[in-house]
């Protein structure tokens, strides 16, 4: 079906919307200099990592969940000897992460005024809803979203849920994200269209390292050159 007939655009939130990444590559260099003393910085990542990756399916994906995995991972290099005030300095990051101010995609915005006009606009993300609903209220961008819809992960059963909701077909519906993994690969696979628009940081867990060879993929260097093809 051509892009004429579009008739829902969605956006992923975190790193599309709004930058999410870099507060967390930045937490977790902070972590690896409070362990310093105890394990390289290549060590503690990797041991990090290990740790949310065994915590995700118990504890999904956030801030809040990545801050009990910081604990975690500390309580782990010191051998489970680690004092209180580490233990402070970890949940007062996780504090910190929560009020960071709502800093914008760059042209987001006005992408966005300019698409409500013609489509429905769908915010699609995953994560803790209290942070991004919070996110959301902060960013002055919900009066654009014609729904919301806040998943604990992005599958293809989520999607066509999605696609069932706002009563259209699978190929009426466009998917605007950073992660190949998350916010492209699933949609293309229900039949549905998906552009993606890489952010400059990608958590680990999020990177596809394949190509994409699909007639409704496209990939862009910025939310402005959606308006070349919508």
């Amino acid at each position: 079906m051509p892009l004429k007939d579009i008739k829902v655009i969605a956006f992923d939130a975190d790193d599309t919307l709004w930058v999410n990444e870099t507060f967390f590559r930045k937490a977790e260099e902070e972590f690896c200099l409070l362990v310093s003393e105890h394990i390289s910085k290549e060590e503690a990542n990797k041991l990090l990592f290990e740790v949310e990756m065994q915590n995700l399916d118990l504890y999904g994906y956030g801030i809040k969940p990545f801050t009990l995995s910081l604990i975690e991972a500390a309580i782990k290099v010191t051998n489970g000897k680690m004092n209180v005030q580490l233990v402070e300095k970890l949940i007062e990051k996780g504090k910190q992460m929560l009020q960071e101010p709502v800093e914008l995609i760059d042209g987001i915005e006005d992408t966005l005024k300019y698409l409500s006009e013609k489509y429905r606009l769908v915010m699609a993300t995953k994560g803790d809803l209290l942070d991004q609903e919070r996110k959301l209220i902060k960013s002055g961008l919900e009066k654009y979203f014609h729904h919301i819809e806040i998943v604990s992960d992005k599958t293809e059963k989520q999607y066509r849920k999605l696609v069932d909701h706002l009563d259209i077909e699978a190929s009426e519906f466009l998917m605007v994200g950073n992660s190949l993994k998350s916010d492209i690969l699933p949609v293309l696979n229900i039949g549905a269209h998906a552009y993606h628009i890489p952010f400059h940081t990608t958590w680990e867990h999020e990177v596809h390292n394949g190509t994409i060879d699909h007639p409704n993929f496209k990939s862009l260097t910025k939310s402005g050159e959606l308006l070349q093809y919508l």
